[in-house]
């Protein structure tokens, strides 16, 4: 009830901005779960075209609306969710996010990887510490959907 509350007391534009990341989290989240990632990517493309009648929301707001809706996001959401999200939501306002993925091996010899967004040379999204030990992968085609 507290949480409807916070909802209910945000500002419409934000509301929405709010709701939306919550439930484009949810359908990538499926999406991963279901989809090849190459069709996944193509949906997304699909509806992220620069929407004009969109408020031009600051990028910490997009990121603020990403990180409410992990938190209350059943099982949470990983990196690459966060980041395909956080590049659907940005590119709809017009800016131009670029989604990098890198590997690394742990101490233990195990490959991990990370997805995190990038903009304009800045890691908005998917931030580590460690993140420096991640060899960046080749960009995907169409990196910018």
């Amino acid at each position: 009830m507290k949480q409807l509350l916070k909802l209910l007391r945000l500002i419409n534009k934000d509301r929405y901005l709010l709701i939306n990341s919550f439930i484009l989290l949810g359908l990538v989240k499926l999406g991963l779960w279901l989809l090849p990632f190459q069709t996944l990517r193509q949906l997304l493309a699909r509806i992220s075209q620069p929407n004009p009648r969109l408020d031009q929301a600051p990028i910490s707001k997009i990121i603020w609306a990403i990180n409410v809706s992990t938190r209350y996001m059943p099982s949470g959401a990983k990196c690459l969710a966060r980041a395909l999200v956080c590049q659907v939501l940005m590119t709809r306002r017009g800016y131009s996010p670029e989604l990098r993925i890198g590997v690394a091996k742990s101490q233990e010899g195990k490959l991990e990887a990370h997805a995190w967004i990038e903009s304009q040379g800045q890691v908005v999204i998917g931030d580590l510490k460690e993140l420096p030990r991640f060899t960046q992968l080749p960009s995907l085609p169409g990196n910018k959907i």
